[in-house]
């Protein structure tokens, strides 16, 4: 399965009402190119919001928002309509963020590495080998830890929506030796996202790390310009990584989850009924789309194999302890502060 991240922003015919709903003070009524959000058709006792997410229809995450927004508007007899918008129809994840925060459009659903560049607790989750298994992460997403990456959103006046859905485990791709130990990761040029909590983690295993746009990864490892790269298996299969790296190295160094955020305010202006159901209906699909995820990734991995790339287990304990002497778990430490690390090790073990 193959899914197309192109991003593409698209313009919308603005939302018109009528001179009455206007009189009574409907809100989020768009008279100009701008993408409307909130759209309150108030006169019928409807409410019609937009979700806006980069990936794309087929990948599991648009398929359960899709699905949630469906049998929201059954279970509401049609009073809240949610339309989904995948492949960055509404812009980039950054951009669907800050349209999000101005109220243009209603939700926004991405990673927790693009909301820690608006409030850093959210990004906790993607501390280098924190979770060993997936059974620890959906404790510390469903308890704790998550409620803490919830309660940052309302410090920048978003709100999130639902349980987190599984947006995978990441691991190391290579172009002509699989990663087995951290000796294996000195020197090697590695694309990594242009986010610091990559940068540091690399560079406290001795790699060479260098910020490539996803647009470019392709290229950069067709001409050598990077060794290696590292991905969960979605992406990797997404931009045919297949056809220029050899070997695929089962690190699972950073897990990451997709969240639905929304702007505060437009989501506080439904009758709190709708937001009951939704928040229900949402959740439910948010664990369907954790089993779809787990399914996906199985699959991948087989279909990589037959497009063959060599796959390997990686003890990952050894480099843990590298990072504990390098110094990257006591710098992430002080970033995040005393409260929320106390929260991640809860559940990940000492880091420090």
């Amino acid at each position: 399965m193959s899914f197309n991240f192109t991003a593409n922003k698209n313009s919308f015919d603005p939302v018109t009402t009528n001179r009455r709903a206007v009189l009574k003070g409907i809100a989020g009524i768009a008279a100009t190119t701008m993408v409307p959000g909130a759209a309150f058709a108030q006169a019928a006792g409807k409410f019609n919001l937009k979700i806006a997410i980069t990936l794309p229809d087929s990948h599991p995450t648009p398929v359960a928002l899709k699905a949630a927004c469906a049998e929201i508007q059954k279970a509401s007899n049609g009073r809240l309509n949610i339309d989904v918008y995948p492949s960055g129809q509404l812009g980039s994840d950054t951009d669907a963020l800050s349209q999000v925060r101005s109220g243009a459009i209603d939700f926004v659903c991405t990673a927790g590495s693009i909301y820690g560049n608006l409030t850093p607790g959210a990004s906790i989750n993607s501390i280098g080998f924190a979770f060993p298994d997936y059974a620890t992460v959906w404790k510390a997403m469903d308890g704790d830890l998550g409620a803490f990456i919830r309660s940052s959103f309302d410090k920048v006046n978003l709100i999130q929506v639902g349980q987190v859905f599984d947006h995978g485990f990441r691991q190391i791709t290579h172009s002509s030796k699989p990663i087995v130990t951290p000796n294996d990761l000195v020197g090697m040029k590695i694309r990594v996202p242009a986010t610091p909590l990559w940068t540091s983690m690399f560079k406290g295993l001795g790699a060479s790390p260098a910020s490539v746009p996803i647009g470019e990864l392709y290229t950069a490892l067709q001409t050598k310009v990077v060794d290696g790269q590292e991905n969960a298996l979605p992406t990797i299969d997404a931009v045919k990584l297949y056809e220029v790296q050899k070997f695929c190295s089962s690190t699972s160094h950073m897990w990451e989850y997709f969240a639905l955020v929304g702007n505060k305010k437009n989501w506080n202006a439904l009758p709190e009924d709708l937001r009951l159901l939704a928040t229900r209906i949402f959740d439910a699909h948010a664990v369907k789309q954790r089993a779809a995820h787990d399914a996906l990734n199985a699959t991948l991995e087989t279909k990589l194999k037959g497009q063959g790339m060599q796959f390997n287990r990686v003890d990952t304990k050894p480099f843990r302890e590298l990072l504990q002497k390098s110094g990257y778990y006591v710098e992430w430490q002080k970033k995040f502060g005393p409260e929320a690390w106390a929260l991640l090790e809860k559940y990940s073990g000492k880091l420090v």
